[in-house]
């Protein structure tokens, strides 16, 4: 379809003058934070427990890279699946917000096919695919949500080892618990379902629209 619009993966929101560019690391800090600062609020209301290592050595560093690179793809992929050529060609028909509340409520349905997955997994989805819609608007294109989406999945999956999205992967770093309600747990969804992700994401939110204030072409 670009090559019919007579236009390049830069026009969808990956120029590849940007690549793993800044916008791209201050994405993945942005993810680290966001995740931790969820897991650290479930912790101080009795709700995660740490556990110790379960994993050691070489393993532990192997698989470290693996999920850094899987979930690399896995945000390369949703991020210009969801927020990039969709996104892009919908706003053209119905403005930039429209498009992205549509895109992001597929987004958050898409991941009830997910084992584990409920309904409050799927709107918080919707909220953060909302966010990544925000951090598009008010930086011009996708590399810090990819940056983002793909640390805060890591973050979960790997170094909390906690459900993603109702995934409990192998290969974790820990042998962490979740204990209490579903609430402040996010029961079988996990941390991203949990009544604290949803105030991470309002915090953040608010921050980021202050940190990265709209363009004049936004407005």
């Amino acid at each position: 379809m670009g090559a019919l619009e007579a236009r390049g993966i830069g026009d969808y929101g990956l120029p590849g003058a940007e690549m793993f560019g800044l916008r791209f690391w201050q994405g993945l800090v942005w993810g680290l934070v966001m995740v931790s600062a969820t897991i650290l609020l479930i912790w101080l209301l009795g709700g995660f427990s740490f556990g110790g290592l379960a994993l050691h050595g070489s393993a532990l560093w192997g698989y470290a890279v693996l999920w850094a690179l899987v979930f690399l793809v896995v945000g390369l992929f949703e991020e210009f699946l969801f927020r990039g050529y969709t996104q892009f060609t919908l706003a053209s028909g119905i403005g930039f917000w429209p498009a992205a509340t549509v895109i992001s409520a597929v987004f958050g349905a898409s991941h009830l096919r997910n084992t584990g997955e409920d309904i409050a997994g799927a709107l918080s989805v919707f909220v953060i695919g909302m966010f990544f819609c925000l951090t598009l608007r008010r930086t011009g294109n996708l590399w810090f949500a990819v940056g983002l989406h793909a640390s805060f999945d890591w973050g979960e999956t790997f170094l909390f080892s906690v459900p993603n999205s109702g995934i409990v992967a192998p290969g974790h770093l820990l042998n962490s618990s979740l204990h209490g309600p579903a609430w402040l747990t996010g029961g079988t969804v996990g941390p991203e379902a949990s009544v604290m992700a949803f105030v991470v994401l309002a915090v953040a939110a608010v921050i980021f629209s202050r940190v990265y204030p709209a363009r004049e072409e936004n407005q």
